[in-house]
């Protein structure tokens, strides 16, 4: 995947948060059932956090949720918090200089992946997303 295991974990936790709707989502809960290490997550989430993609609340009976203030995050909108939206700008193999004009060998066919990958994490929200796994049954955790 063209994601970092941050992104990655950062949007599997927030495809299982949004599978419990109106309900705060414990780390420990979240670590267990996605298979990733607590601290590691932790860290992932504080940042979601601090972004304002999720909303943290301390303590017993805490947890993360989707920040209800946000209007109709998407799965991009995670992709930027934690890779930052550089990502579907970069050169497909890291060259520094890699544009339109001076194109590295796959520039064209990536920039055009790059392209698809953004719009797919972008038309729908996350709640959508979340309907969709509900509806099809598909598994986001291992229990």
């Amino acid at each position: 995947m063209i994601f970092s295991k941050s992104c990655e974990y950062g949007l599997q936790a927030v495809l299982y948060i949004s599978l419990h709707p109106g309900k705060l989502v414990g780390l420990k809960e979240m670590a267990a059932n996605l298979s990733v290490p607590a601290p590691y997550l932790s860290k992932i989430l504080q940042m979601l956090a601090k972004r304002r993609i999720l909303r943290s609340v301390k303590g017993p009976g805490g947890g993360f949720e989707i920040n209800p203030e946000l209007k109709n995050p998407t799965l991009a909108d995670i992709v930027g918090a934690i890779e930052g939206m550089e990502i579907f700008d970069r050169c497909g193999i890291g060259l520094k200089f890699c544009t339109d004009e001076n194109p590295c060998p796959i520039h064209e066919k990536y920039k055009a992946f790059r392209e698809e990958i953004r719009k797919m994490l972008s038309e729908k929200t996350i709640q959508e997303y979340g309907e969709e796994i509900k509806a099809s049954g598909t598994k986001v955790s291992l229990k």
